[in-house]
């Protein structure tokens, strides 16, 4: 008997989605092989190891139907079906909406199989969507979400149970992959010194709330001039954030480094990470920081209280002002007593504790 890992894509938006199958399929059988068919992309460019990877070669069009590829999509259907029917499955870890919209008609001629749906953010559902769940029995589908926000926003919106697996890192291995602060300031081209900087890492998108930050640390330079802000990852928004920076005149101030396929070892090079997300399904940024010892200012986001509760630090969302007020008032304080408040808060060794527990109970 073996588990099959089903992903949308591979790349750079993907990365977090990964680490959580990875961190889930972690809690599998050592006697159970682990299979992941990757629907796009290439397994190089996944950047986590999720067992011996199928690569299916298609593309979002032909996987959603779209305009000549819904003349396909039975025969794209007919492979995927075959190639269960003859392998030793008896659990699919599907990845999102997506996924499940195409795997899992499929399943019903296939009872002996049984899934466990990933929902990772807020996605648009459809009436379809909801139809389709309830045609298999609570013991061969399960509805996990990566946070209790997101679950009791999808159970709300689906009218069906979502299970709460909130997404969590063994805190000890994260630890020890961490670099020292002086070597994670060099990996960053910073100065070593007790320069104060304010870090964040994501997809450079419209969504993580970057421009704001920039626009926000502007600002807080005039009482703060001493402030770097580093920004590490890539995306589509890097043009217009490059433009902003020259436009601010803040070259000598933030740096864009793009990807770095070691960002998780370099929090502490960091004084405070900034979370500007309009909207997040958990943001495993904020648990990696917290891990690191490093203390996180983030958006007034449900999300992000169910994690940190009231020793967080909020800022509005997409607030220039209460952003610039927040960065002042955190390099104003012991950022040391502050991270240990949150990581108290967020308790990584009992989430570790609780979902390696729920996880495993997903691949019985």
């Amino acid at each position: 008997m073996s588990i099959i890992n089903i992903m949308w894509a591979s790349g750079g938006p993907f990365a977090s989605t990964h680490k959580v199958h990875q961190q889930i399929l972690s809690q599998a059988s050592p006697s159970e092989p682990v299979e992941t068919w990757l629907l796009q992309g290439r397994a190089s460019e996944c950047g986590v190891s999720v067992g011996e990877v199928r690569e299916w070669g298609l593309s979002s069009a032909r996987l959603k139907g779209r305009h000549f590829w819904r003349l396909t999509k039975p025969w794209m259907q007919a492979r995927f079906q075959s190639a269960l029917k003859y392998s030793d499955a008896h659990v699919l870890l599907l990845d999102g909406l997506g996924v499940a919209r195409t795997l899992l008609p499929i399943l019903e001629s296939l009872p002996h199989i049984r899934a466990v749906v990933i929902f990772h953010g807020s996605t648009r559902l459809q009436p379809a969507d909801r139809a389709l769940f309830e045609r298999f029995p609570a013991s061969r589908l399960t509805l996990v979400a990566v946070s209790n926000t997101l679950a009791a926003s999808l159970s709300q919106d689906l009218q069906v149970p979502v299970m709460t697996l909130r997404s969590a890192f063994d805190p000890a291995v994260f630890r020890t992959a961490l670099l020292p602060r002086e070597q994670a300031r060099a990996r960053l081209s910073l100065p070593l010194d007790k320069t104060p900087v304010l870090g964040a890492v994501g997809r450079l998108v419209a969504g993580k709330g970057f421009g704001c930050l920039l626009d926000a640390f502007a600002e807080a330079l005039h009482e703060r001039p001493d402030l770097r802000l580093v920004i590490i990852g890539e995306g589509p928004a890097r043009a217009t954030l490059e433009a902003r920076i020259d436009e601010l005149q803040l070259r000598d101030k933030v740096l864009l480094p793009g990807h770095l396929d070691d960002a998780a070892q370099l929090y502490r090079a960091f004084d405070w990470v900034a979370m500007p997300s309009l909207s997040e399904g958990l943001g495993l940024i904020m648990q990696e920081a917290v891990m690191a010892g490093v203390p996180v200012l983030s958006s007034e986001l449900d999300v992000f209280r169910e994690q940190l509760a009231d020793s967080g630090w909020y800022a509005p969302i997409e607030d220039v002002r209460g952003w610039r007020d927040a960065i002042v008032r955190a390099f104003d304080v012991s950022p040391e007593t502050i991270a240990i408040e949150q990581y108290q808060a967020l308790a990584p060794d009992q989430a570790w504790l609780n979902f390696s527990q729920g996880a495993r109970s997903l691949l019985l």
